[in-house]
Order: structure tokens, then C-alpha cells, then sequence
């Protein structure tokens, strides 16, 4: 049995981290989907929320071998805690793997956990959690880049965020 990693900030959801948590669902034994805490960065979501909606927007299609948690530590002391052996990270561009290879060899370097990448689905690879907000906060239309649970909640969040 293979157990995988997909780490994450998860701050939204996307549609690309979907394809990747899929498309790892068939090819490992188990896949443990975590909400990476950076105590660094301020998240429009919290972490309870982000794991919520992870599970909501797994939940339709049922992946009885997805689990969904979070950390507030390193990526390699899950691992160990859960017996993976695989972290699995989406790449979209090229800038993306410069910054993942290095956290990919030191990962390997205090655990021995392996680090493999799966290409962007084309039709995906320009979406990430940044451009989303961006276009929300701008008023356009975020439907197909998210899980439909997540379009809501973004209206939400700025609406809160305005009124601050």
C-alpha cells in the first residue's frame, strides 16, 4: 500500500488542485489531502474552513481513499506520522518547478519521502488560489476555476473583507 501527500494552502480550492487530487486518487493505495498552516501568511480562509470545503468538493464524486486533514508542521513529520511514502505536487510552469525542486530534495534529505510531480492539465494550468482571489476581488467571474461550494464563499469573504 502506497500512501501520498498532496500538500497545500488550499486557500481557495481550485479546479487544478482538484485534477491533481484525482488524478493521484487513482494511481496511490491512499491519498492524505492536507491544509499546509504557514504561520507567515494570513489565508482568507481558516484552516477549518479550507479542510470543510476540501471534503465538500470530494464529496461529490466519492474518493473512499482520499482523506482530508492539516498541519501546522513540516510536510515530512505527516508523512511519518501517516506512513506515506510519496508527496505529490501539481506543476503548472516552469517558475513552479525552481520552487519545488528545492523543497522537493530536502524533503527527501529529513525523511527519505519522495517528491513526484504531475504535470498542469493544460486547460487548468493557468489557475491558482492567488488569481482567483484576484479575479473575485476585481468582480469577475470565478465558476469553472473553483469547486461551485467555493464561488459562494469567496463572495462572502470579500464582502467581509470590504467592510473591515
Amino acid at each position: 500500500m502506497t500512501i501520498a501527500v498532496c500538500p497545500g494552502s488550499y486557500d481557495p480550492i481550485t479546479a487544478g488542485h482538484l485534477d491533481v487530487i484525482e488524478r493521484s486518487a487513482r494511481i496511490f493505495s491512499e491519498v492524505h489531502v492536507v491544509v499546509a498552516v504557514n504561520a507567515t501568511k494570513t489565508p482568507m480562509f481558516s484552516e477549518r474552513t479550507r479542510v470543510d470545503v476540501i471534503r465538500r468538493a470530494l464529496a461529490k464524486d466519492g474518493y473512499p481513499n482520499v482523506k482530508v486533514a492539516s498541519t501546522g508542521g513540516l510536510i515530512t513529520d505527516y508523512c511519518t506520522r501517516v506512513g506515506a511514502t510519496v508527496i505529490v505536487k501539481g506543476l503548472r510552469q516552469n517558475g513552479d518547478y525552481e520552487a519545488e525542486l528545492g523543497m522537493a530534495l530536502v524533503n527527501r534529505k529529513l525523511s527519505g519521502v519522495e517528491t513526484m510531480f504531475l504535470p498542469a492539465d493544460p486547460l487548468l494550468e493557468h489557475i491558482s488560489s492567488t488569481i482567483v482571489k484576484d479575479v473575485a476581488r476585481h468582480g469577475g467571474d470565478v465558476t469553472g476555476m473553483v469547486p461551485d461550494c467555493v464561488v459562494g464563499m469567496l463572495d462572502e469573504a470579500l464582502k467581509k473583507e470590504k467592510s473591515q
